[in-house]
């Protein structure tokens, strides 16, 4: 046990900070487990809207320093490959890509500015 009152204080503060990163350690574990089951049992099992919510969790416990940001950063990574998996499996809506809407449009891109010449 700490003998020296700084050390008495560090122990209440550690403890402290270890019941607020529990919680929000809980809250990523909650949404990120949400993004990957359905809402609904026929429903897709991702959907693009919590995964956001998920992945701003891993980025707000990431800042904090609740989580390593590495470990953030690859629990992200795994969300979005899924997601990317998960919509390339589903048919993609009939739409027109956006080049062949702006050439049927008559839009046109601006011309790149020229590069300045370094003096």
């Amino acid at each position: 046990m700490a003998n020296t009152q700084s050390a008495k204080k560090r122990v209440r503060a550690s403890l402290r900070k270890r019941d607020r990163n529990r919680s929000t350690r809980s809250a990523v574990k909650t949404l990120v487990s949400r993004a990957r089951r359905p809402a609904l049992p026929e429903a897709a099992s991702l959907t693009s809207e919590e995964v956001r919510r998920a992945i701003s969790a891993l980025d707000k416990a990431a800042e904090k320093g609740v989580l390593h940001a590495n470990n953030a950063s690859r629990r992200k990574a795994r969300l979005m490959s899924a997601l990317a998996k998960l919509s390339a499996d589903r048919p993609a809506p009939a739409k027109a890509s956006t080049k062949t809407a702006a050439a049927a449009a008559g839009v046109r891109k601006p011309a790149a500015k020229p590069a300045k010449a370094k003096a």
